[in-house]
């Protein structure tokens, strides 16, 4: 049924090498965990495997000698949005190398040996697919992957997991132009699903109990056909586009620089159009 939604951890998974073959460990713990269920078989057509980030970085290498962490988030910055000063050092939220806005753009020293950080998938949709497909083969089945990190969102007190990396999943439910229940038009509601699978699956993964892959069911009319097979499913006509569609080109982003960086930007410009008028500082009433 459509109203029925069930989340759970996929455990056994051991610690995952540079080169190690993810779709092989995954599906491995899947054969023990399935010797106890009914009927032998714990994956189906139709479910989802939400995977953390983290073990698809150490399996393709991006791993990184680092004893500066700073230095790091620097090299992987594309555009600085806001900076803010704390005791400890700088929190700083940019735009990544993937086009993903983050606190410290993704670089992680958490669960990395000491003097090394971890940094993000460098393609993360190319990460999903390549997945994707090798499970799919393996097992015949219209399965599902999504690739999840945790980031902080504005106007909101701590941090749940995100979509960054999709393949065979659609992860923007775009209701424009159908109508609610009342018959009326829907002008602008998409759900971001993909973020949604991604916050529910951190609720059985967690941050440190060693789960790093969750098995959604339930919403199989999410799952589509790869690209590379045929990318339109008949059914509903959606597109795989992979988890960045759900990126905001910074152009039309309302909100992006933070709040000291726009008041700054604004003070500096009008200083300059001022001056620009032949004005003084003083006759600007500029400080």
């Amino acid at each position: 049924m459509r109203g029925e939604l069930s989340v759970f951890a996929l455990e056994g998974i051991p610690e995952v090498a540079a080169g190690a073959d993810l779709a092989g460990l995954i599906l491995a713990a899947a054969e023990v965990a399935a010797a106890g269920v009914a009927g032998g078989t714990l994956l189906r057509d139709g479910d989802i495997l939400a995977v953390t980030s983290k073990i698809v970085s150490k399996a393709e290498g991006r791993l990184r000698a680092a004893a500066d962490r700073e230095q790091a988030i620097t090299d992987e910055t594309v555009r600085v949005v806001a900076t803010r000063a704390y005791p400890g050092g700088v929190t700083r939220i940019v735009e990544n190398r993937q086009g993903l806005v983050m606190a410290a753009a993704g670089v992680d020293a958490s669960n990395t040996p000491e003097g090394f950080v971890l940094l993000l998938p460098a393609d993360p949709d190319a990460s999903a697919r390549a997945l994707c497909a090798a499970v799919r083969a393996r097992t015949g089945l219209r399965l599902g992957v999504i690739i999840t990190d945790t980031a902080g969102r504005p106007w909101r007190e701590g941090q749940t997991d995100i979509a960054i990396g999709a393949a065979g999943v659609a992860v923007l439910d775009d209701l424009r132009g159908t109508t609610d229940a009342a018959g009326k038009l829907l002008n602008v509601t998409a759900p971001a699903v993909g973020d949604e699978i991604a916050g529910a699956a951190d609720l059985v993964k967690g941050k440190a109990s060693g789960n790093p892959v969750a098995v959604i069911r339930g919403l199989g009319r999410l799952v589509l056909p790869l690209p590379a097979a045929d990318p339109v499913t008949a059914r509903s006509g959606v597109v795989d586009r992979g988890a960045a569609i759900l990126l905001r080109p910074s152009e039309t982003d309302m909100f992006r620089l933070g709040s000291a960086e726009a008041e700054a930007l604004g003070y500096t410009r009008g200083y300059a159009a001022g001056l620009a008028a032949g004005l003084t500082a003083a006759e600007a009433d500029l400080p």
